[in-house]
């Protein structure tokens, strides 16, 4: 006989069982209701993601004051000339630009250059198509209809409130 019929046949070795899990099995299933308890208590660390509301920011004392005196000044209304108003308007927005923009020259600008100095600090007043502003303060007997002072009020206090 030769050595390769004196050999034992193969031994299949036995079926691995799905139970009994290893004993580092039975660590992990205790600790899985441990960890999931655990994130449960952190969720309340995490910031929640709610929509930002921006709102406006409060107005400095300058400003206030600014609106105040805005509020004040008479307006010509029933055909009344402008004229004296106008140069109200202009006065308080050259204090203001004086205040916030010292370096800027801004109170010996006049005309287009002075409508565009304020648009340039806030385009949402829109100032630049109010000519009026700075031309009707010349002119003898200007004189504006109600839409118009309604409107150019609007455009100053919306500048005075959001100016950079």
């Amino acid at each position: 006989m030769s050595s390769v019929d004196q050999l034992q046949p193969l031994i299949s070795p036995p079926p691995i069982g799905f139970w009994p899990p290893a004993p580092g099995w039975w660590l992990l299933l205790l600790l899985l209701p441990l960890i999931g308890f655990g994130l449960w208590q952190l969720r309340r660390f995490i910031p929640n993601k709610r929509p930002v509301v921006r709102a406006e920011q409060p107005l400095d004392p300058v400003r206030l004051a600014a609106l105040a005196e805005l509020a004040r000044m008479p307006k010509p209304y029933d055909g009344a000339p402008a004229g004296a108003w106008l140069q109200q308007l202009n006065g308080l927005l050259k204090r203001l630009c004086r205040n916030h923009y010292p370096y800027s020259q801004s109170h010996t600008l006049n005309g287009r250059k002075w409508l565009a100095f304020l648009d340039n600090r806030c385009p949402a007043a829109g100032l630049t198509r109010w000519m009026v502003l700075v031309e009707g303060a010349y002119k003898p007997e200007c004189k504006l209809d109600d839409k118009a002072i309604a409107g150019l009020t609007q455009a100053v206090d919306t500048w005075i409130r959001k100016h950079v």
